[in-house]
């Protein structure tokens, strides 16, 4: 009798398997580089081989250390720690030994990229509904009362994944950054917090109530950052708490869940099944079904800046547009020209990691820059224009719009007798 899978989308694992060994990747295959390294041929090997390398470089690491070399060894600590973050991550099975060591593998890494930074980091602990959600807490050096970004890891990030903890675009740019393992994230699956509908913008009010009583924080300034799902648990934090008085988000996860659970990798069903802590697939679609922005986004009061892929597969330019209307003024849509889910080191930024253009944005709100009636929507263009500072774009993002054709069938379309299909 083979064995029961837990959802259809895993009868596809054969696929998932071949597109891992053709493409070294996961998810989001737009995209031409690897993720994982070459010898890895199918899905199950990933934690075990990823392990093998981060092992390594974690080896390296610890010799750099004892001879003294800091700044190098916190460079190699941080590259292990993003390599057993995508190890621990293939794993979505509760009590699992493995997905455990290769976690508090990640956490060992990071206590020395900690140690090592050159501005101060902090694991804290945030007290929430019986339980603690952990973050990591970046600071700028020496301030006082500084702005400061709550910032949401997407559904395969975790608080210590992706924006450079060594050279960190926000503290760079002034701004404290408090990351979050949220609900269902890193940390906090660990502990069985799982996602609901409604607990991650909660869990983001608690970490707002913590950073209001720092020192190193202005409560007057506070504002969100996520980034592919935390886009989406952003704006929800954004509407529910107005303590928020700006929101930058990226790689939209705005609209419906359709394309993300039901078209693109059957990872992604699998790991947020495993992150909210349902196991029944049909009670899964009516929970993702809800998982929207139109309930909340007009309530979003402070100025808003969203940023979409033209051609993202798991969010759909036409279901993001939709949302983008609902939000009131002062808001900003950046459409990035030719690009899927993911802006980072794009052409379209010049090659950068695109994290400090958001934080630049956060910094024109604090600095009053956006006016109460500010409303923008532009292109990023791929290989010519000044990046996010083109003029307003003329008409709109469709085809069409965008070369100034006129509407409608022409005569020649249209022929002598019109048309009467239906």
């Amino acid at each position: 009798m083979p064995k029961q899978t837990e959802r259809r989308r895993d009868n596809q694992q054969w696929m998932l398997d071949w597109i891992v060994k053709t493409t070294g990747r996961v998810q989001n295959f737009a995209y031409d580089n690897r993720v994982v390294p070459p010898e890895v041929k199918s899905y199950a090997q990933i934690h075990r081989v990823v392990d093998k390398h981060a092992r390594h470089v974690l080896a390296i690491a610890e010799a750099a250390e004892k001879a003294g070399h800091t700044k190098t060894a916190a460079e190699l600590y941080w590259v292990a720690s993003e390599h057993y973050r995508e190890a621990q991550h293939t794993i979505f099975e509760d009590d699992n030994p493995e997905k455990i060591y290769l976690h508090g593998m990640l956490l060992k890494c990071f206590d020395k990229v900690m140690e090592h930074a050159s501005h101060p980091i902090e694991r804290v602990e945030i007290p929430f509904e019986g339980n603690y959600i952990q973050g990591v807490l970046h600071m700028v050096p020496g301030a006082e009362k500084a702005p400061t970004v709550v910032f949401c890891p997407g559904m395969d990030m975790t608080k210590e994944a992706f924006v450079d903890a060594l050279s960190h675009p926000f503290v760079n740019r002034g701004l404290n950054c408090l990351h979050l393992d949220g609900p269902g994230q890193g940390t906090s699956n660990i502990r069985k917090i799982r996602v609901t509908l409604d607990n991650y913008e909660r869990a983001g009010s608690a970490a707002i109530d913590y950073l209001c009583d720092r020192p190193e924080v202005d409560p007057d300034r506070i504002a969100v950052s996520g980034f592919s799902m935390g886009s989406y648990w952003g704006m929800r934090m954004a509407a529910r708490d107005d303590r928020v008085k700006a929101v930058a988000t990226a790689a939209a996860c705005y609209g419906p869940k359709t394309a993300i659970f039901e078209q693109a990798s059957p990872r992604f069903k699998q790991v947020f099944m495993y992150m909210a802590g349902i196991h029944d697939e049909d009670a899964f679609d009516e929970f993702a079904s809800q998982m929207v922005l139109d309930d909340v986004a007009a309530d979003v009061k402070c100025p808003a800046l969203q940023v979409t892929g033209e051609y993202d597969p798991l969010a759909p330019l036409e279901t993001v547009l939709p949302i983008y209307e609902k939000v009131p003024a002062p808001k900003e849509l950046w459409v990035i020209e030719n690009d899927f889910h993911n802006p980072r080191n794009r052409p379209n930024f010049g090659g950068i990691d695109f994290y400090g253009y958001l934080a630049d944005w956060i910094n024109d709100v604090f600095a009053g820059k956006i006016a109460d009636d500010h409303q923008r929507e532009i292109l990023v263009p791929e290989r010519t224009g000044n990046g996010p500072y083109v003029p307003q774009v003329e008409g709109g993002f469709n085809l069409p719009e965008r070369v100034g054709a006129p509407a409608g069938l022409s005569d020649a379309q249209k022929g002598p007798a019109g048309v009467k299909g239906g």
